[in-house]
């Protein structure tokens, strides 16, 4: 069991308000409109608040800057320095340049190039180190402790939990009469923050948190009663891929939160297909966490107002083509197909004529005459095909079976 915590530690709605006046002065309020698109595929009313439009592409910045806007300048005198995979690193750094102090991030070695390119076109000093935020965090402290620097956790404090509150005012003022508000868990510093905002004003208002189900650190830790700690596997949802949660955020996601629930990378990927194709919008892997576990599961009560938080907007743009690949894929407007044929002029003709009768576009032909599975005499081909829908897909496969065509759908 971890010991009690000063009262005094804990943030409180006043202080959520301060920070709030504070950050106006630096950063914008974030548009939170209703999509009859993502309401339609959920069953209620669904409202995004999108983050990703946020100075930094980040609600990071907002904790971030509060905390280092709150440091004297004895404290900042040898500068600062963070750890994080991405988003609290450009939080951190761009908040360091309007107090124009020195900045170290510490980054795991697997980091995002372009939140890496990101942090440093903030005048940021990149170190890599570890393979995942929390090894990174270590040596930040082992690096703060050496230089006399000034350390900003990504979400165990106070006053990083009170600037990340200042999103839920945002909420309240907008969507006064709200029913439910889904945000990512990472650390928890967003739910801390959003939920004391949200319940001291609006206690019915219910809070649900949402996991990678990779990395469970926070829901296990409410279940059990006491903080714990995750190995974790893989998520590309760097984001809250976090496998211990922080002592302070702990208390106040026990204390206010109403549920914590659980996405996976599938549904991850799926949602930010559909947000780019249906709403033209980029949501990060963990930024869509909270909207893929809606759109996963639906919702029983088609009155509600809920809220989806979309976290944040950076993502490398080779992942973000995996991600429109994969989409299409699991919504079968993409399929691999290998087909194996004699090794003689017009047997592909035969094929690529019937493809093309059913309006099918053929994204790639790779041909293959020498692996082990293909026969002398014979020629495979892997063809990429794009489609509208399953009922297409279904048009394809009857076509190559009444055709006799040996095929395997690879993908």
């Amino acid at each position: 069991m971890i010991g009690k915590l000063n009262l005094e530690t804990m943030p409180v709605y006043k202080d959520i308000l301060n920070a709030n006046r504070v950050l106006k002065k630096y950063i914008g309020k974030t548009p939170v409109y209703k999509s009859n698109t993502f309401s339609r595929f959920v069953g209620t009313n669904i409202f995004l608040k999108n983050e990703a439009l946020q100075k930094t592409g980040s609600f990071k910045v907002r904790g971030a800057l509060y905390k280092i806007e709150s440091l004297s300048d004895e404290e900042i005198k040898h500068g600062i320095i963070a750890a994080s995979a991405g988003n609290h690193a450009q939080g951190v750094a761009y908040a360091a340049s309007i107090r124009n102090v020195p900045c170290t991030i510490v980054m795991p070695i697997n980091a995002s190039p372009a939140k890496i390119a990101a942090t440093r076109s903030y005048n940021a000093e990149v170190i890599l180190r570890g393979s995942d935020y929390d090894e990174a965090w270590l040596a930040a402290k082992e690096i703060a402790r050496y230089e006399k620097k000034a350390i900003i956790h990504a979400f165990d404090d106070p006053k990083v939990v009170a600037g990340q509150g200042s999103l839920g005012l945002e909420l309240l003022e907008d969507i006064p009469d709200l029913d439910e508000v889904y945000l990512p868990v990472g650390g928890g510093g967003l739910a801390a923050g959003v939920a004391i905002a949200i319940k001291e004003k609006k206690n019915n208002v219910k809070i649900i948190g949402v996991e990678s189900r990779a990395f469970p650190a926070m829901k296990e830790s409410i279940e059990k009663g006491c903080l714990q700690s995750k190995k974790g596997e893989f998520s590309i949802a760097d984001g809250i891929a976090v496998k211990s949660p922080g002592k302070l955020t702990f208390e106040i996601v026990k204390r206010y939160l109403d549920d914590i629930v659980l996405v996976d990378d599938n549904s991850i990927v799926k949602t930010m297909f559909l947000l780019m194709e249906r709403s033209k919008l980029v949501i990060e892997p963990a930024g869509a966490a909270s909207l893929a576990y809606l759109m996963a599961n639906g919702h029983k009560n088609k009155s509600k107002k809920v809220v989806s938080i979309l976290s944040g907007g950076n993502v490398d743009m080779y992942l973000l083509g995996q991600v429109v690949a994969k989409g299409l894929m699991q919504m079968n407007r993409m399929l691999k197909i290998f087909v194996l044929l004699p090794d003689k002029p017009g047997a592909l003709k035969t094929v690529v004529d019937g493809i093309s009768d059913l309006s099918v576009n053929i994204v790639e032909v790779v041909h293959d005459r020498l692996s082990s599975n293909v026969s002398a005499g014979t020629a495979g081909v892997y063809l990429s095909l794009e489609l509208e829908n399953t009922k297409h897909s279904d048009l394809l496969i009857e076509f190559f079976k009444r055709k006799e065509i040996d095929f395997k759908i690879i993908t």
